[in-house]
């Protein structure tokens, strides 16, 4: 019988209500183990979290006898009694905080004292921090098994626009991520998108990248839905984060007039929005009706995904751009839930990709007119049947499973 391959996974939380990049790394790290590999993760959430029998999880401790712990500290008492941002001045100098430097270092030493022959070192990451990747380019003798993932663009100057943002520091961010791509002997990305776009920076990225898509999150047992979502209606859901980019005024625009088009749909239809809105706060609040409704803040996973299942359409909303590289890591979920997708985002997206040209409940997101001729077709499918209202997509089932995750998996242990 062969000898199981150990993984050991580097990551800044487990803890799947914080983000939804954990809940796709919590997803990842379960079925590594369900593949049969032998798992241990080092996580920073600092809090006791276990994920199953078959995981070892050890929970990074926090270096509090450091230099970089004490000026983090400083700056902070600092910056609160003269208040005065420092961290603007000292990014630009040294290219990180203190409390990043100190984060790493508090990692590298859990990576010194638990690593231990193991066949591939997975790093992964959490929002617009790579302390994992950081932390591991102190351990030269271990590239030759390291394989670091790459969510999201970085630095945040590498965003598509239209965001614009340029970090402090963010030479020294460029030449650490530089670093990332020479030194990890495999690279990995949820999107074949993100893949190419991040070569075009960093080239080598090309030549040991590979595509591993986001997993799905499975919630044991039912939660009971909630009581502003009804299943007699037809709901139309977008879960998750507004952010800035995220306009939704085009979705409610287009719902509106959805509504002035059928205005039987106003007792039978709502739209909901769950989770943070805090750039679009105001326009929402003004916005809020009988069918239209907005969680104001976040919503526990295992509620969302239970709504997923039971809305009738789920909404994956992009930024106004040219391109999309991201995929989101709802995707997964609403493919799993098995409801149509409206996709409001750019002509070239992950996600359009995966749907393919031909799939119909695609627009812009300030296409207000379309917008509202998909919700009328769906909405017009689900009075037939609402049964019938399904996703069923084999293929994107296929493609998000574990099996193919093993798949692709696969080449790096057969050429040991």
């Amino acid at each position: 019988m062969p000898t199981k391959k150990k993984i050991l996974v580097v990551v800044e939380s487990i803890d799947v209500n914080d983000s939804s990049g954990s809940k796709v790394n919590v997803a990842l790290i379960k079925n590594l183990a369900a593949l049969n590999y032998i798992v241990t993760v080092l996580h920073y959430t600092r809090k006791n979290i276990q994920l199953g029998d078959s995981i070892r999880t050890i929970s990074i401790k926090e270096r509090k006898a450091s230099c970089t712990y004490v000026l983090s500290r400083t700056q902070r008492v600092i910056s609160r009694l003269l208040k005065i941002n420092m961290s603007v001045f000292l990014e630009n100098i040294f290219g990180h905080s203190f409390t990043f430097f100190n984060d790493s270092k508090s990692i590298s030493k859990a990576i010194k004292k638990y690593s231990s022959n193991e066949d591939l070192i997975l790093t992964l990451s959490k929002g617009a921090s790579f302390r994992p990747h950081h932390a591991m380019l102190r351990f030269p003798n271990l590239y030759n098994k390291w394989m670091a993932y790459v969510h999201d663009p970085y630095p945040f100057h590498y965003y598509p626009r239209p965001y614009n943002w340029v970090e402090k520091g963010h030479r020294y961010k460029e030449s650490f991520f530089r670093k990332v791509s020479e030194k990890a002997k495999y690279s990995a990305f949820p999107s074949l998108l993100l893949k190419e776009w991040m070569g075009s920076y960093f080239p080598n990225f090309l030549k040991t990248g590979m595509v591993i898509p986001h997993q799905g999150v499975e919630v044991k047992g039912e939660k009971s839905l909630p009581s502003y979502f009804s299943l007699d209606k037809f709901t139309l859901l977008h879960a998750g984060n507004l952010m800035s980019k995220r306009d939704p005024r085009g979705l409610i625009a287009g719902y509106k007039m959805f509504l002035q088009n059928n205005p039987q749909a106003k007792d039978d239809s709502i739209l909901l929005l769950l989770g943070p809105a805090s750039y679009h706060q105001n326009f929402l609040e003004n916005e809020l009706n009988d069918n239209v409704f907005w969680s104001k803040g976040s919503v526990p996973f295992d509620e969302v995904y239970t709504i997923q299942k039971n809305a009738s359409v789920n909404i994956i909303l992009e930024a106004k751009s040219e391109i999309s590289p991201f995929l989101p890591a709802k995707f997964t979920h609403c493919v799993k839930a098995n409801k149509p997708i409206l996709l409001l985002g750019p002509f070239y997206s992950e996600t359009k990709r995966l749907l393919k040209d031909d799939y119909p409940y695609i627009a812009e997101i300030d296409d207000a007119r379309l917008i509202a001729i998909l919700i009328e077709k769906l909405y017009l499918q689900w009075g037939k049947s609402s049964n019938d209202l399904k996703l069923n997509r084999a293929d994107l089932d296929d493609y998000l499973s574990i099996e193919h995750l093993g798949k692709t998996l696969a080449p790096i242990f057969a050429n040991e």
